[in-house]
């Protein structure tokens, strides 16, 4: 199994250069905003939920190979999904900690928010808040100095999708 299933920043093609990205549905899994003792930010997990179709891009690590990928995706372990033939990651319950609220940057929601709309368009976009759980955790605006490590730069109709989203939570 060489594919694996992204739900987050990894819908973002800026991101990363692996092979053959294609959007992709699976049903049974719901995002939800975690913290964890080895970040110092909220970040996005899955749950098992069986109502819930997410939306996300499959690719292959045919060419970077998966220890790069485990490496981006510290904090996370992999789950198969053998009805997709593909693994996905999941936040490690090691170090989930669901007593603490870490704040969610706003660059990585930005980046994430980005490559949704590309992919999936406006209604894509709604799916995400709709289909992402735990939104009480504070936003930190560091758009004007961000902190995520794969920030990228949104246009201004992008921006305020992200902004009219929020608003409405």
């Amino acid at each position: 199994m060489t594919d694996f299933f992204g739900y987050g920043s990894l819908v973002n093609l800026q991101t990363h250069q692996y092979l053959n990205p294609r959007p992709t549905k699976i049903k049974g899994w719901k995002r939800k905003w975690v913290s964890s003792n080895i970040h110092d930010i909220a970040f996005l997990s899955v749950s098992p939920c069986d109502l819930t179709i997410l939306q996300g891009m499959r690719a292959s690590t045919k060419n970077i190979g998966w220890k790069a990928l485990d490496l981006r995706e510290t904090g996370y372990i992999r789950h198969s999904l053998d009805n997709y033939n593909m693994q996905m990651y999941i936040g490690d319950p090691e170090y989930i900690d669901h007593k603490i609220k870490k704040p969610i940057l706003l660059s990585y929601l930005d980046c994430v928010i980005q490559g949704y709309y590309k992919h999936f368009g406006k209604q894509g976009v709604k799916r995400f808040f709709k289909s992402t759980e735990n939104w009480d955790h504070p936003i930190l605006d560091d758009r004007n100095a961000p902190q995520y490590p794969r920030a990228t730069i949104l246009s201004k109709f992008e921006l305020n999708l992200v902004d009219e989203h929020l608003e409405r939570l």
